[in-house]
């Protein structure tokens, strides 16, 4: 099976990007930054270094030349041959080379810090950005396409700065100075040979090349596919395992790399159209330019080092006309994952903080759902003016069925969304007011599946408070009821609890979680249905640390098993985005509504599970 990897899908991102050069302008900010001198000093330095190696690199076939007159006797120049001699202009030669190479390394050196720090600070921007994107466009993408999108991003960045800077534009300083000279040298008929070989091979190179994007295009759009599927169904391991379905998965992923084979036996064939047709340029135009030059020496015009300066100089030119064919490939491709990059990087937040927004100051902790209207689509509303109060340190329960809108006033408390109409206020503040991290600083949310990091315990329950002491993140575990457990592992809170916490079972994950929230000590709590995922006895003691940390605050407990919210102060109940039922525990008891059936019929079910 292929290498597995995180993979984008066309609809994660525009696919033709960018335009070209609205992505090269993009880029050059982080080669040139305005305010970071040493970044415009190096590029620099490595230019000076890139055009030292060009020149040493275009007069090298002079020592060449020269070595072979001397040898041959025909040499013109006898101040060069009395200073060196045959030998010591061979040795000339290989200095020169050296030195070209060198100074090449030279400037790869200098430039490489420049190139990882743009890398750096591109791959930081986009993640970053990812993370101020709202729920709603994280919902309706892959993650696994997000991941792909940035991966290739960055590369094409690091291939473009790299092969932009120091392949195209030497190679057009090195086919201008050799072309030059040999009009200079040998007569303008060389200089017009030379100049159409590289036009045609420059304008073969091309067409083929936008010719072999749209394929590799299809050749990668099937790749993202089979990869995300193959992402998908292992993420999904224990669902496929449930079902008995390895043979239907294998049979969908090899679906897709069928037709992956397809475009990349397409693209494989193009590659090889293209390197005969380059090759076959090339040969040409070395062929007529070594026959004049043939002719030149049979005429006496020429020396045999004439001839063999020709022939160097037009294997100089061919070894990077090769290479071009292979860097505009790049160029080309790396655009597309540029612009890919930079289309995600261009996609608006849904939900930012207003101009001028002040941070939550929360005195009470009063919360207020004044009218609440809102929906995912416009055709589907969820809430349909939702309005109650919960007053400071009051717990107010939410149940009802699935669908009904409790998980969406969760949702809109912590502004992952903004309402379509009414108002969420903390203390009378509205929180489109306010701003999101003064927002998120004082809620503390236990959702109904907590998601561990793949690090230690440790890390995950700090993660609530990142500068507890270790004594505080102890006592937090103590709370949640999972301190004990936590020492009965091998390496204690260094233990690693493994991908989204898979090490652990549903409970500790939760505990966990608790643990982490524990630690936070928020003035208002959203208790999404926490302890769905515990036993009746772990649930009970998990239910008195979470009585004793709501003391004080607003607490909004989301719930399926009434038992768990009995003795909330006021109870809400929910049906089809209205409120339907609402009071006290023995209050929609005595109402005998729609809270009054679903207390009898779970107690019913509780009952039946016992027996």
């Amino acid at each position: 099976m292929r290498r597995l990897t995180t993979t984008a899908t066309s609809a994660d991102a525009n696919r033709e990007g960018a335009p070209a050069m609205q992505t090269i302008r993009r880029v050059i900010p982080y080669l040139w930054p305005k305010d970071t001198f040493w970044v415009r000093r190096r590029v620099v330095i490595a230019l000076v270094f890139l055009v030292f190696a060009k020149v040493i690199s275009v007069s090298t076939p002079f020592f060449y030349k020269a070595a072979v007159d001397a040898l041959a006797g025909e040499s013109r120049d006898e101040t060069l041959l009395l200073m060196l001699g045959a030998v010591g202009l061979t040795i000339a030669y290989g200095i020169a080379r050296l030195s070209a190479v060198g100074f090449g390394e030279l400037r790869d050196a200098i430039f490489v810090r420049v190139g990882q720090r743009a890398l750096r600070k591109l791959a930081l921007e986009t993640f970053t950005h990812i993370h101020r994107l709202s729920m709603r466009y994280h919902i309706t993408r892959k993650t696994g396409g997000l991941s792909r999108i940035i991966e290739r991003g960055v590369k094409g960045v690091d291939f473009l700065l790299r092969f932009m800077l120091f392949s195209v534009g030497p190679l057009i300083l090195e086919l201008s100075m050799v072309a030059v000279l040999f009009a200079v040298l040998f007569g303008w008929q060389y200089m017009v040979v030379v100049v159409i070989t590289i036009a045609l091979y420059v304008t073969f190179t091309l067409k083929v090349t936008e010719w072999r994007v749209r394929v590799r295009r299809q050749m990668n759009d099937q790749d993202t596919d089979a990869n995300q599927k193959a992402i998908d169904s292992l993420l999904n391991f224990e669902t496929v395992k449930y079902f008995g379905a390895e043979l239907r998965e294998a049979d969908r992923y090899d679906g897709a790399m069928k037709q992956y084979e397809v475009a990349a036996v397409k693209t494989g064939q193009s590659l090889s159209f293209l390197n005969f047709g380059q090759s076959l340029i090339i040969t040409t135009g070395l062929v007529i330019v070594m026959v004049m030059a043939a002719m030149g020496v049979q005429q006496k015009i020429l020396t045999v080092g004439d001839f063999v300066m020709v022939n160097a100089y037009m294997i100089q030119i061919t070894m990077p006309l090769n290479f071009l064919g292979t860097v505009y490939r790049e160029i080309r491709q790396a655009l597309v994952d540029m612009g890919e990059m930079f289309a995600l990087l261009g996609q608006p937040a849904e939900v930012v903080d207003k101009p001028g927004a002040t941070a939550l100051q929360v005195n009470g902790g009063e919360v207020t759902f004044d009218n609440v209207q809102f929906g995912y689509d416009k055709e589907r509303p969820i809430l349909k003016g939702v309005s109650f109060t919960v007053a400071p340190g009051q717990r107010i329960a939410l149940v009802g069925p699935s669908g009904s809108g409790k998980s969406t006033i969760g949702r809109l408390l912590f502004r992952f969304y903004d309402v379509v109409g009414g108002a969420v206020r903390i203390d009378g503040q509205d929180l489109r007011d306010i701003t999101q991290d003064s927002l998120h600083a004082k809620i503390g949310v236990v959702p109904q599946d907590t998601v561990l990091f793949n690090d230690t315990v440790l890390y995950n329950i700090a993660y609530g408070r990142p500068d507890a002491t270790r004594a505080e993140i102890e006592a937090a575990a103590r709370a949640a009821k999972i301190h004990d457990f936590i020492l009965s592992l091998p390496d204690g809170y260094a233990t690693t609890v493994g991908e989204r916490g898979l090490k652990l079972s549903g409970g500790e994950k939760q505990r966990v979680g608790i643990a982490r929230t524990l630690l936070k000590n928020p003035p208002i709590l959203l208790l999404d249905e926490a302890t769905s995922a515990l036993d009746t006895q772990t649930e009970r003691d998990i239910q008195d640390s979470l009585l004793a940390m709501g003391e004080g605050r607003s607490v909004i407990t989301i719930a399926h098993r009434l038992s768990t919210i009995a003795d909330a102060d006021q109870i809400i109940v929910l049906e089809a985005g209205n409120i339907v039922d609402q009071g006290t525990h023995e209050q929609l008891l005595g109402n005998n509504g729609r809270y009054a059936a679903m207390w009898a019929r779970q107690s019913s079910e509780e009952e039946e599970a016992a027996a």
